[in-house]
This record gives structure tokens, sequence and C-alpha cells, in this order.
């Protein structure tokens, strides 16, 4: 691997963090747009199944993706706590379905650690690094590489 994935230089300081099942993850707060409480999504047929489908945002009409069945998680009901996080995906404004937002953080250089590598074929691209706060991972995403360019070209047609 090369010494890029131990970059950290790049990474903002204020994280929002949220969690999915047991799990907290932060994403850079200069990626959010906005939280919203849950609301059904119009349904768009011929798509992947973590594309819940489309949300008319003050006009603008906004992909909604399902994290959980993103990463391949045990399926979840929503409920009062779950959430739609509405953020700057490689230039294109979409919303991401998570069980809860936890709160801002501020990490420091030292508190952020690599990713994690595996062998091949598990991909750990989305993956920022690792930040640590209170003794506890939070899995720091980076947004830009949650979906591949095949799939961001099926949002741009949604």
């Amino acid at each position: 691997m090369s010494t890029k994935n131990c970059d950290i230089k790049g990474l903002s300081s204020q994280y929002v963090t949220f969690l999915l099942g047991s799990e907290t993850y932060g994403i850079s707060i200069l990626k959010l747009n906005e939280i919203i409480a849950y609301q059904n999504c119009t349904s768009i047929p011929n798509v992947p199944g973590f594309i819940k489908g489309v949300l008319n945002l003050r006009g603008i009409v906004v992909p909604v993706i399902d994290l959980r069945e993103r990463f391949n998680m045990e399926a979840k009901d929503y409920d009062q706590f779950t959430v739609i996080m509405i953020l700057d995906v490689s230039g294109r404004i979409m919303g991401l379905i998570v069980d809860g937002v936890s709160d801002v953080i501020i990490l420091n250089r030292e508190d952020i650690k690599p990713r994690p590598s595996f062998s091949t074929g598990i991909s750990t691209d989305f993956i920022q690094g690792m930040g640590i706060k209170d003794d506890k991972f939070v899995i720091l995403l980076d947004v830009d590489k949650l979906l591949s360019d095949e799939e961001l070209n099926i949002l741009d047609g949604v």
C-alpha cells in the first residue's frame, strides 16, 4: 500500500458523528448541508436496493441512500431516531439514511489513525481514517468514495 493511505493532513478537524448499529461513524462537517427527519422517498425502479428513492427538498431532487444497506448490514426498521443527512458528495447533493446522529466532535491530528487495510478484494477506500474519541473508534468516512463511479452515474440518471 502507498503512504497516501497514511496522509491525514487533508482531514478537517470537525466531524459529525452518527450511528449505524453499535458503531459510530463520522463525516467531515464540511460535507454536511443539513439533517432532516426521516421521510418516505419516491421509489425509482431498476436501481440498486440501497438507493431508496428521491426526495423533493425545496425543489431539488435528492437521491437517498440507506447506508446500512450500502454497507451490507442487517436491516433495521426506521424509527424516531432515524434521520437523513443531506450531504455534498462529489459535487452532488445526496441523502444518507442513518440510525441517528450523535454529536459534533473535534479530532486532533494525533487522534486520527490510518484506515485499516485488508486482503485484496475488500475495499476500504471509503474509510478516510480511524478517529479515537473517549477511547473508542470513530470510523471516519470519505463520502466522495462511498459510491463507485458506476453507482454515481446511476444516481445522475435518477
